[in-house]
């Protein structure tokens, strides 16, 4: 069924044109998972699909329902039922106080409870943490309808998109798969283009070789000899000129084939990026940071009670857990030199905040970042091409830059320093798949120590090969990769009997009640929403008993 249908679409703020579309038709079955660069227009065009945003040329038809997921705004409505509420564990009521991750959970809960025939969601991940994000990606695996979504999370579009749309120089193309798929299609795409450059350049050789060959028969046609008569010698050079006219002809024909050829332009070689530190500035010690008897608390709300941990030399730390668990309280805690914490000594750290407080807004991107750089333009410039500023963008102000870029211009400027500890906050906020990639890349490669918090499954997965969690205010170490943490954490999750025969008794009263609800509703129930939550209620009931007979 269509849903949506457009066609002809411009759109332009100021001289600046963003989008140019020829067509694009959105159906029942699908899901759309939008990327592009920052600022390429991801957002302007899921507002135009919904009407909420006019066309400067063009035209839009959008039939039956639609739910609008946004980033910034507020929910459509200040109220979702009971049932919602307690599905995704926020308050029924819309409260400006509740964090960032509460209120794309309200907003999630609200968009699932219209029925609607299609949800469009601008970054819904954004401020969710992992456990967050893992029940948005089973929740819309659920609904029914069409979703159209902008995320830079790879692993939430591999897990629900089927198709990804990509906007580039204002133009659309649709990749059918997720984005796994996507990925793969570039990779031949390029491939593809470095092959059929690789064929011009080889047949343009070739008719100039022949060109070349062509005119040295020319310069070899020689005059009529001496010893030859008037008669013969007119023959001769008459012979020689249609000989030459001949070839001359010929070479004419060649350059235009050269002409003609359907020129390729060189596929631009992605450069690698590599972080030296020099022998001078290694860290020597075995253990880089370490907290003893850590306590902390807000008001009357525990943080971190007595708790400990060792960060090793050269590891790479994914510092994970649930939204106001206290990553960023432990983060800063170590940045205040806290008395409970010993960071050794040598230890020049590059900090990377939420709050990118390190730009400063009349200086242009390139000053910004060489104002403390150990290397030299050549290498900022590269890394800053590689995130995307390019050529002239590079003397652009902080000050016009989108949030998106600020980040990255921070990151820049703080890896060019002379730093042999990184310490990075929620690096992956707002920055796009091609130049969160590249970070990802060039921390692969970072041969230092390294601790960062991401709620980026993908991105923790890549990079971290050791993984810390606050749980019951105490620091937990795990020495191993992401995957591996999850394999050990399923492997131990019920091997307490009695917890799971307690889960099992609440889920029972719970059952009791849904069912009874089901059987005689009131006009406030949800029969939907009951009815869903009593097929998990089953499914729970079912994988608990399993574990419990094991």
């Amino acid at each position: 069924m269509l849903l949506v249908e457009c066609s002809n679409i411009k759109k332009s703020f100021g001289d600046r044109s963003i989008l140019d579309i020829e067509s694009l038709k959105v159906y029942s079955q699908d899901i759309i998972g939008i990327v592009g660069i920052n600022g390429v227009g991801k957002t302007t065009l899921i507002n135009i699909l919904c009407q909420r945003l006019q066309s400067d040329e063009g035209n839009v038809k959008l039939y039956g329902t639609y739910s609008y997921i946004s980033q910034l705004e507020g929910p459509e409505s200040t109220s979702i039922t009971n049932e919602m509420a307690s599905r995704f564990n926020v308050e029924s009521i819309w409260n400006e106080s509740m964090s960032g991750g509460e209120k794309t959970r309200f907003k999630l809960a609200h968009a699932l409870s219209q029925n609607s025939m299609l949800i469009f969601a601008d970054e819904p991940t954004s401020n969710m943490d992992i456990d967050g994000i893992e029940l948005m990606e089973k929740s819309f695996k659920k609904y029914k309808g069409a979703l159209v979504l902008i995320s830079h999370d790879r692993n939430f579009l591999d897990g629900l998109c089927n198709k990804i749309l990509e906007i580039e120089y204002g133009r659309i193309k649709i990749y059918n798969g997720n984005y796994s798929d996507y990925a793969a299609q570039k990779v031949k795409e390029r491939e593809r283009d470095e092959f059929e450059y690789e064929e011009y350049i080889k047949e343009k050789k070739r008719l100039k070789s022949v060109i070349s060959d062509a005119k040295q028969k020319v310069e070899s046609i020689k005059t009529a000899p001496k010893r030859m008569g008037n008669s013969e010698a007119r023959l001769h050079k008459m012979g020689g000129q249609k000989a030459k006219a001949n070839i001359e002809r010929a070479v004419k024909n060649i350059e235009k084939r050269i002409e003609h050829l359907e020129v390729k332009e060189k596929p631009k070689e992605q450069v690698t990026i590599k972080l030296d530190i020099e022998d001078s500035n290694k860290l020597h010690s075995k253990i880089v940071i370490e907290g003893k008897n850590i306590t902390k608390a807000f008001d009357k709300k525990m943080i971190l009670d007595n708790a400990e941990f060792s960060i090793y030399n050269t590891s790479k730390v994914a510092l994970i857990g649930p939204n106001g668990c206290g990553k960023s309280t432990l983060i800063k805690m170590i940045m205040d030199n806290d008395k409970s914490i010993r960071i050794a000594k040598g230890a020049n750290i590059g900090y990377f905040s939420q709050a990118i407080d390190i730009l400063k807004e009349n200086y242009t991107i390139i000053e910004n970042v060489m104002e403390s750089s150990i290397h030299d333009e050549t290498f900022a410039r590269i890394l800053l091409a590689r995130l995307l500023f390019k050529r002239e963008d590079i003397y652009k102000k902080v000050s016009v830059l989108s949030g998106g870029e600020r980040v990255k211009v921070s990151f820049a400027k703080m890896l060019l320093q002379n730093i042999n500890l990184l310490i990075l906050d929620e690096p992956t906020n707002y920055m796009d798949i091609n130049s969160l990639e590249v970070v990802e890349n060039v921390l692969k490669d970072y041969y230092s120590t390294l601790l960062f918090v991401s709620h980026d499954r993908r991105f923790v997965e890549s990079i971290a090969d050791n993984i810390m969690t606050i749980e019951n205010h105490k620091i937990k170490m795990f020495k191993g990769n992401y995957n591996e943490y999850l394999e050990s954490k399923n492997k131990y999750k019920y091997n307490d009997k009695e917890e799971i025969e307690n889960e099992i008794f609440i889920l029972q009263n719970r059952l009791s009640e849904v069912i009874g609800r089901l059987s005689m509703p009131s006009k406030k129930d949800d029969v939907v929403a009951l009815d869903e939550e009593y097929n998990e209620l089953l499914l729970r009931l079912k994988e608990l008993k399993t574990n419990l007979s094991k």
